[in-house]
């Protein structure tokens, strides 16, 4: 590619280097076709190269990959923030030669690092605080859940302890077994989060 080719592929934001979409511009990408809109996903963030997609929703990352040098198949990657858990998030700045910038996280075990084209810092800052924020919140969650999971052992070796003797074994435990769980339902609920919608509301400029 000449440098006519590689300045036009630059400003069209389909070079190596990954640049960001505007909102407006999301229903013109492979990505929005897999995003779940049927419940209530949408797209906060989009990063786009020549040959992938990284869509960030309120659910979920969504990595169009096409890589591939010998074929133009592409492989779809989702990774819901309720099972994959963000963590290790970094931002490597541009130096004074360099075109590029990474935005590097881990969602469960697999590890990203994309590079952006150095105009668009400003929005990688928005996703790189939204990202550290989903990253805090979970922690803190997990931490609440163990100690949820503790207290409950506690309670019901407590509880069964202090039994009225009047009723059946097995209708005591039917009620403990279900008040546990009832419990415990509800505290997952309320503390394992799979919409993250409201970080991404705060961080990032719409």
């Amino acid at each position: 590619m000449g440098l006519f080719g590689k300045m036009a592929s630059d400003l069209l934001g389909i070079s190596d280097i990954g640049s960001v979409i505007k909102p407006e511009n999301y229903d013109k990408v492979d990505c929005d076709d897999y995003v779940m809109h049927e419940d209530s996903e949408k797209i906060f963030f989009l990063i786009k190269s020549k040959t992938d997609e990284y869509c960030f929703t309120n659910h979920a990352f969504i990595h169009l990959d096409g890589t591939s040098a010998v074929s133009k198949k592409r492989v779809l990657r989702r990774y819901s923030y309720g099972s994959h858990k963000i963590s290790d998030v970094a931002l490597e700045t541009a130096g004074t030669i360099d075109l590029d910038l990474e935005i590097k996280f881990h969602l469960g075990s697999s590890a990203y690092s994309i590079d952006v084209h150095k105009k668009h810092l400003e929005e990688v800052k928005d996703l790189y605080k939204a990202l550290v924020k989903i990253s805090e919140i979970t922690h803190e969650n997990e931490i609440v859940l163990d100690y949820a999971r503790e207290s409950l052992e506690l309670a019901s070796t407590t509880l069964s302890r202090t039994v009225n003797n009047e009723n059946s074994l097995s209708e005591q435990f039917k009620e403990l077994n279900e008040a546990a769980f009832s419990w415990m339902v509800d505290t997952r609920k309320k503390y394992k989060v799979k919409d993250f919608g409201f970080v991404f509301e705060k961080y990032i400029n719409q």
